[in-house]
C-alpha cells in the first residue's frame, strides 16, 4: 500500500510540474507574441516614417568620401613668338590641326592674322580631347575667346576694364627730349607725341638746350595697376627761361596761346628726331669728292629705314634715281616752295610722280644710295628757284581761331593753364 501511495503521489507532483511548464511557456509565447505585434504594428511603421521623412545629411569632408565632381580639363599654354606665325606657334604645341584651323576661322575676323606681332594664349580641352574655349590675348587691352555652345563654336572680344587717370608730367633737358623723358621713367610714344604736336615750332634738332623745361598734361591709361597706352594729350608746354612755347587743345586740335593753329603750312623737320650731321653752308669741304663745295640742303644722320614725311602739303614732283642724291623724291607746294630728299633706301607706299601728298605723309625712308658716307637724309628747300637754309626759314603762322570762337577758347586756356602751372591733376580731365 505504501509504495502504490508514493507512486501516486509522485505522479501527482509529476503533473503540477508539467501544468507549470505549460502555463511559463504559454505566458512565453503570449509575451513574444504580444511583443512582435507591437513592434510590427506600431514601432517598424513610425521608424520608416522617420526615415522617409528625415533623409540622411551628406557626409562631411572628414569623412573620406566626396561628392561628385566636375571632369578635368587640359590646358595647354603658348605665346607667338616673333618672326614665327599663330599657326606655327599652335601647331607647335601639338594642338591638333582640325582645331587650329577652325581657332582661325573664328578668329579671323577680328585678327589680322599676317600683322600680328606677338600674343599669348590657352587652348583649354576635355578628357576627350574636345575644345572647351581658346583664348588669344594679343594685347592688354585686346582678348578674344573661342567658346563652346550649346549652337556651336562662338567668338566675342572680351571687355577689359581700364582705369584712366589725368596726370603733369615735368622734366627738365639735360641732352635730349628722348633721355628727359626716359630719365622720369616715361616712354617713347610720349615723346614723340610731344614733338610731333609742336613739330611746326621748334625744331628738335637744334632748338633743344639743356636747363630747358618741359610739362605735358595728359591722360594715362591702366590695366590692374600695369600701364598700358598715353591717353589725350590736354597741353604741352616747351620753356627756355621766361619764354614758353605751349600747345592747348581745343576742339581736337592744338592751338598756341594767341589761338593760332599749330598745324602751319611747314613742318620744321622733315623727321622724328636725330642728329644735324652737316649745315646748310655755301662753302664746305665735301667728304667725298673733295675740295669747297656748297651744301645747299641740312644732313639729318639717322638708321637706314628711318620715315621720312612730307614737311608741307603738296604734289610729288619727282620720284627716283638722280645722280649723286641717290633715290631722291621731290615735292612742289603753294607759294613757290619745293622741298627735296636725297639718298632714300626705299619710297613711301604709292609715292609716284603727279600724286598728291598730306603733312607728315610718310614719302620715304632714310638711306645711303648716290654719293654718301652713311645712311642720312640730305633736305634741301627752294622758294622762288633759289636755295633757302631750312633752319632759318620764317613760315607764315597757323589758322586762327575765328572770333567767336576766341572767347570759348580763352576759358579753356584758362583751366589749362592753372593745371600746369598748379598742383598736379586729382585724375579728372579739366
Amino acid at each position: 500500500m505504501t509504495l502504490k501511495f508514493e507512486r501516486w503521489n509522485r505522479s501527482q507532483f509529476q503533473m503540477k510540474e508539467n501544468r507549470k511548464s505549460r502555463r511559463k511557456w504559454i505566458l512565453l509565447g503570449a509575451l513574444l507574441f504580444s511583443s512582435a505585434f507591437v513592434f510590427y504594428f506600431f514601432i517598424l511603421p513610425l521608424e520608416f516614417f522617420r526615415a522617409t521623412t528625415h533623409p540622411i545629411p551628406p557626409l562631411s569632408p572628414e569623412s573620406g568620401e566626396t561628392s561628385a565632381q566636375a571632369p578635368p580639363h587640359q590646358v595647354i599654354e603658348g605665346h607667338v613668338k616673333e618672326g614665327s606665325s599663330f599657326f606655327k606657334s599652335l601647331a607647335e604645341k601639338k594642338i591638333p590641326i582640325h582645331w587650329i584651323e577652325m581657332i582661325i576661322s573664328k578668329l579671323r575676323p577680328y585678327v589680322n592674322f599676317k600683322k600680328i606681332r606677338g600674343g599669348t594664349y590657352r587652348f583649354i580641352m576635355d578628357v576627350k580631347g574636345e575644345l572647351v574655349r581658346f583664348v588669344y590675348e594679343a594685347g592688354p587691352t585686346e582678348i578674344y575667346e573661342v567658346e563652346k555652345k550649346d549652337q556651336g563654336y562662338a567668338v566675342q572680344k572680351v571687355a577689359v576694364p581700364l582705369q584712366v587717370s589725368l596726370v603733369k608730367i615735368t622734366g627738365e633737358i639735360h641732352s635730349s627730349l628722348f633721355e628727359a623723358m626716359d630719365a622720369i621713367g616715361e616712354q617713347d610714344q610720349l615723346v614723340i607725341a610731344f614733338a610731333e604736336i609742336l613739330a611746326a615750332e621748334i625744331d628738335f634738332y637744334k632748338d633743344v638746350k639743356e636747363g630747358d623745361h618741359f610739362q605735358v598734361l595728359v591722360e594715362k591709361v591702366h590695366k590692374d595697376k600695369a600701364f598700358v597706352r598715353y591717353g589725350t594729350i590736354y597741353a604741352v608746354e616747351y620753356r627756355r627761361g621766361e619764354k614758353a612755347i605751349r600747345g592747348i587743345r581745343y576742339q581736337n586740335d592744338y592751338y598756341d596761346d594767341r589761338g593760332n593753329s599749330l598745324r602751319k603750312a611747314f613742318l620744321k623737320t622733315p623727321l622724328r628726331f636725330s642728329r644735324i650731321s652737316s649745315r646748310f653752308s655755301k662753302a664746305r669741304n665735301h667728304p667725298i669728292l673733295g675740295g669747297v663745295r656748297p651744301h645747299y640742303g641740312v644732313d639729318y644722320a639717322a638708321p637706314t629705314g628711318t620715315p621720312i614725311w612730307a614737311v608741307a602739303d603738296g604734289t610729288v614732283d619727282s620720284c627716283g634715281w638722280n645722280s649723286g642724291f641717290g633715290n631722291q623724291v621731290i615735292l612742289r607746294h603753294g607759294n613757290g616752295y619745293v622741298t627735296c630728299y636725297g639718298h632714300l633706301s626705299a619710297y613711301g607706299s604709292g609715292i609716284r610722280r603727279g600724286m598728291r601728298v598730306r603733312q607728315k605723309q610718310v614719302i620715304g625712308y632714310v638711306g645711303s644710295t648716290g654719293i654718301s658716307t652713311g645712311p642720312h637724309l640730305d633736305y634741301r628747300l627752294v622758294k622762288d628757284g633759289k636755295f633757302r637754309n631750312p633752319l632759318r626759314e620764317t613760315f607764315p603762322a597757323g589758322t586762327p581761331l575765328r572770333r567767336e570762337e576766341m572767347e570759348k577758347f580763352e576759358r579753356r586756356k584758362g583751366e589749362i593753364l592753372a593745371w600746369l602751372q598748379g598742383d598736379s591733376p586729382s585724375g579728372s580731365a579739366p
